[in-house]
Protein backbone atom coordinates (compact mmCIF):
# COMPACT_ATOMS: atom_id res chain seq x y z
CA UNK A 1 0.00 0.00 0.00
CA UNK A 2 1.91 3.06 -1.17
CA UNK A 3 1.75 6.37 0.56
CA UNK A 4 3.55 9.54 -0.46
CA UNK A 5 3.48 12.13 2.32
CA UNK A 6 6.24 14.75 2.35
CA UNK A 7 8.68 13.77 5.09
CA UNK A 8 11.50 16.36 5.19
CA UNK A 9 12.79 19.58 3.59
CA UNK A 10 14.95 17.65 1.11
CA UNK A 11 11.83 16.53 -0.70
CA UNK A 12 11.98 12.90 0.30
CA UNK A 13 8.68 11.10 0.17
CA UNK A 14 7.90 7.80 1.82
CA UNK A 15 5.34 5.06 2.00
CA UNK A 16 3.19 5.03 5.10
CA UNK A 17 3.71 2.59 7.95
CA UNK A 18 0.91 0.20 8.91
CA UNK A 19 1.87 -0.13 12.57
CA UNK A 20 0.41 -3.10 14.43
CA UNK A 21 0.29 -3.41 18.21
CA UNK A 22 -0.82 -6.76 19.62
CA UNK A 23 -0.87 -8.17 23.14
CA UNK A 24 -3.00 -10.24 25.47
CA UNK A 25 -5.85 -8.33 27.10
CA UNK A 26 -4.46 -6.58 30.18
CA UNK A 27 -0.86 -6.26 28.96
CA UNK A 28 -1.17 -2.50 28.53
CA UNK A 29 -1.59 -2.21 24.76
CA UNK A 30 -4.47 0.29 24.94
CA UNK A 31 -2.55 2.60 27.26
CA UNK A 32 0.47 2.47 24.96
CA UNK A 33 -1.69 3.16 21.90
CA UNK A 34 -3.32 6.21 23.51
CA UNK A 35 0.04 7.68 24.48
CA UNK A 36 1.45 7.01 21.04
CA UNK A 37 -1.47 8.70 19.29
CA UNK A 38 -1.20 11.73 21.59
CA UNK A 39 2.50 12.19 20.82
CA UNK A 40 2.72 11.18 17.16
CA UNK A 41 0.77 13.63 15.01
CA UNK A 42 1.37 11.75 11.73
CA UNK A 43 -0.22 8.62 13.22
CA UNK A 44 -3.95 7.84 13.06
CA UNK A 45 -5.86 5.00 14.68
CA UNK A 46 -7.64 2.45 12.54
CA UNK A 47 -11.12 2.11 14.06
CA UNK A 48 -12.37 -1.46 13.84
CA UNK A 49 -15.87 -2.64 13.02
CA UNK A 50 -17.32 -4.99 15.65
CA UNK A 51 -20.46 -6.98 16.34
CA UNK A 52 -20.07 -6.82 20.11
CA UNK A 53 -22.42 -4.56 22.11
CA UNK A 54 -21.33 -1.02 22.88
CA UNK A 55 -19.99 -0.60 26.42
CA UNK A 56 -20.67 2.32 28.73
CA UNK A 57 -18.66 5.36 27.72
CA UNK A 58 -17.86 4.13 24.21
CA UNK A 59 -18.65 6.26 21.16
CA UNK A 60 -19.68 4.77 17.83
CA UNK A 61 -17.14 5.73 15.18
CA UNK A 62 -14.48 6.64 17.73
CA UNK A 63 -13.91 3.49 19.78
CA UNK A 64 -15.44 1.11 17.25
CA UNK A 65 -17.88 1.10 14.37
CA UNK A 66 -20.69 -1.01 15.83
CA UNK A 67 -22.81 -3.23 13.61
CA UNK A 68 -24.87 -6.41 13.79
CA UNK A 69 -23.86 -9.82 12.52
CA UNK A 70 -25.80 -9.47 9.28
CA UNK A 71 -24.17 -6.12 8.54
CA UNK A 72 -20.73 -7.55 9.28
CA UNK A 73 -21.31 -10.51 6.98
CA UNK A 74 -22.37 -8.14 4.21
CA UNK A 75 -19.09 -6.22 4.62
CA UNK A 76 -17.12 -9.47 4.42
CA UNK A 77 -19.01 -10.49 1.27
CA UNK A 78 -18.31 -7.08 -0.31
CA UNK A 79 -14.57 -7.32 0.49
CA UNK A 80 -14.74 -4.21 2.69
CA UNK A 81 -12.23 -5.48 5.26
CA UNK A 82 -8.45 -5.60 5.12
CA UNK A 83 -8.63 -8.23 7.84
CA UNK A 84 -11.20 -9.65 10.20
CA UNK A 85 -11.32 -12.19 13.01
CA UNK A 86 -13.74 -14.01 15.32
CA UNK A 87 -12.84 -13.20 18.94
CA UNK A 88 -14.79 -14.12 22.11
CA UNK A 89 -18.05 -14.83 20.24
CA UNK A 90 -17.88 -11.51 18.37
CA UNK A 91 -16.36 -10.37 15.09
CA UNK A 92 -13.86 -7.57 14.54
CA UNK A 93 -12.63 -6.18 11.23
CA UNK A 94 -10.50 -3.37 9.76
CA UNK A 95 -12.42 -1.31 7.17
CA UNK A 96 -10.39 -1.04 3.96
CA UNK A 97 -11.68 2.38 2.81
CA UNK A 98 -10.80 4.11 6.08
CA UNK A 99 -7.19 2.91 5.99
CA UNK A 100 -6.77 3.90 2.35
CA UNK A 101 -8.10 7.39 3.11
CA UNK A 102 -5.62 7.86 5.96
CA UNK A 103 -2.71 6.70 3.82
CA UNK A 104 -3.77 9.03 1.00
CA UNK A 105 -3.75 11.89 3.53
CA UNK A 106 -0.11 11.13 4.39
CA UNK A 107 -0.77 9.43 7.71
CA UNK A 108 0.73 6.32 9.24
CA UNK A 109 -1.94 3.97 10.58
CA UNK A 110 -2.02 2.30 14.01
CA UNK A 111 -3.77 -1.07 14.39
CA UNK A 112 -4.92 -2.63 17.65
CA UNK A 113 -5.50 -6.18 16.37
CA UNK A 114 -4.67 -9.74 17.36
CA UNK A 115 -2.25 -12.19 15.73
CA UNK A 116 -4.85 -13.38 13.23
CA UNK A 117 -5.45 -9.83 12.01
CA UNK A 118 -1.73 -9.06 11.96
CA UNK A 119 -1.11 -12.12 9.80
CA UNK A 120 -3.90 -11.23 7.37
CA UNK A 121 -2.73 -7.62 7.12
CA UNK A 122 0.84 -8.74 6.41
CA UNK A 123 -0.35 -11.05 3.65
CA UNK A 124 -2.13 -8.11 2.00
CA UNK A 125 0.29 -5.22 2.58
CA UNK A 126 3.63 -7.00 3.11
CA UNK A 127 6.54 -4.65 3.69
CA UNK A 128 4.37 -1.71 4.72
CA UNK A 129 3.31 -3.61 7.85
CA UNK A 130 5.33 -3.37 11.09
CA UNK A 131 4.22 -5.83 13.78
CA UNK A 132 4.97 -5.27 17.49
CA UNK A 133 3.94 -7.73 20.20
CA UNK A 134 3.68 -6.56 23.82
CA UNK A 135 4.32 -9.19 26.52
CA UNK A 136 3.16 -8.86 30.13
CA UNK A 137 5.96 -9.28 32.71
CA UNK A 138 4.45 -12.66 33.67
CA UNK A 139 1.18 -14.52 33.39
CA UNK A 140 0.68 -14.06 37.15
CA UNK A 141 0.95 -10.29 36.72
CA UNK A 142 -1.44 -10.42 33.76
CA UNK A 143 -4.00 -12.27 35.91
CA UNK A 144 -3.56 -9.67 38.67
CA UNK A 145 -4.17 -6.82 36.22
CA UNK A 146 -7.30 -8.43 34.80
CA UNK A 147 -8.65 -9.10 38.29
CA UNK A 148 -7.89 -5.58 39.53
CA UNK A 149 -10.04 -4.06 36.79
CA UNK A 150 -13.12 -5.30 38.62
CA UNK A 151 -15.12 -5.41 35.38
CA UNK A 152 -15.10 -9.11 34.50
CA UNK A 153 -16.39 -12.27 36.13
CA UNK A 154 -14.07 -15.08 37.16
CA UNK A 155 -15.23 -17.06 34.11
CA UNK A 156 -14.41 -14.19 31.74
CA UNK A 157 -10.99 -13.66 33.33
CA UNK A 158 -10.15 -17.34 32.97
CA UNK A 159 -11.23 -17.24 29.33
CA UNK A 160 -8.98 -14.22 28.76
CA UNK A 161 -6.07 -15.99 30.43
CA UNK A 162 -6.58 -19.03 28.20
CA UNK A 163 -6.67 -16.82 25.13
CA UNK A 164 -3.58 -14.95 26.36
CA UNK A 165 -1.58 -18.18 26.41
CA UNK A 166 -2.62 -18.81 22.81
CA UNK A 167 -1.74 -15.26 21.72
CA UNK A 168 1.69 -15.39 23.36
CA UNK A 169 2.45 -18.58 21.44
CA UNK A 170 2.34 -16.55 18.20
CA UNK A 171 5.05 -14.09 19.25
CA UNK A 172 7.39 -15.28 16.51
CA UNK A 173 5.02 -13.92 13.85
CA UNK A 174 6.01 -10.37 14.85
CA UNK A 175 8.89 -8.13 13.82
CA UNK A 176 9.51 -6.78 17.34
CA UNK A 177 8.65 -7.90 20.87
CA UNK A 178 8.66 -5.79 24.04
CA UNK A 179 7.93 -6.58 27.69
CA UNK A 180 5.63 -4.10 29.41
CA UNK A 181 7.02 -4.25 32.94
CA UNK A 182 7.32 -0.44 32.92
CA UNK A 183 4.86 1.43 30.70
CA UNK A 184 7.05 4.51 30.12
CA UNK A 185 10.00 2.36 29.08
CA UNK A 186 7.78 0.27 26.83
CA UNK A 187 6.35 3.37 25.15
CA UNK A 188 9.87 4.64 24.48
CA UNK A 189 10.65 1.31 22.86
CA UNK A 190 7.55 1.50 20.66
CA UNK A 191 8.40 5.07 19.61
CA UNK A 192 11.95 4.03 18.74
CA UNK A 193 10.65 1.24 16.53
CA UNK A 194 8.23 3.58 14.75
CA UNK A 195 10.91 6.22 14.17
CA UNK A 196 13.36 3.67 12.76
CA UNK A 197 10.76 2.13 10.47
CA UNK A 198 9.81 5.54 9.09
CA UNK A 199 13.46 6.14 8.17
CA UNK A 200 14.05 2.82 6.40
CA UNK A 201 15.64 3.28 3.00
CA UNK A 202 13.04 0.97 1.44
CA UNK A 203 10.28 3.41 2.46
CA UNK A 204 11.94 6.49 0.96
CA UNK A 205 10.24 6.57 -2.43
CA UNK A 206 11.79 9.98 -3.29
CA UNK A 207 15.36 8.96 -2.56
CA UNK A 208 16.36 8.23 -6.17
CA UNK A 209 15.35 11.72 -7.29
CA UNK A 210 17.37 13.26 -4.48
CA UNK A 211 20.47 11.22 -5.41
CA UNK A 212 20.17 12.25 -9.05
CA UNK A 213 20.02 15.92 -8.08
CA UNK A 214 22.89 15.42 -5.67
CA UNK A 215 25.24 13.83 -8.22
CA UNK A 216 24.47 15.67 -11.43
Amino acid sequence: MPNNPPSDPHGFRRRGVLFVLSSPSGAGKSTIARRLLADEHELEMSVSVTTRPMRAGEVDGKDYHFTDLEGFRDMVANDEFLEWAHVFNHRYGTPRAQVEEMLAAGKDVLFDIDWQGAQQLFQIAGGDVVRVFIFPPSMEELHRRLTSRGTDSTEVIEARMSRAANEVSHWDGYDYVLVNDDVDSCIRGVKTILAAERLKRSRQTGLIGFIRRLTR
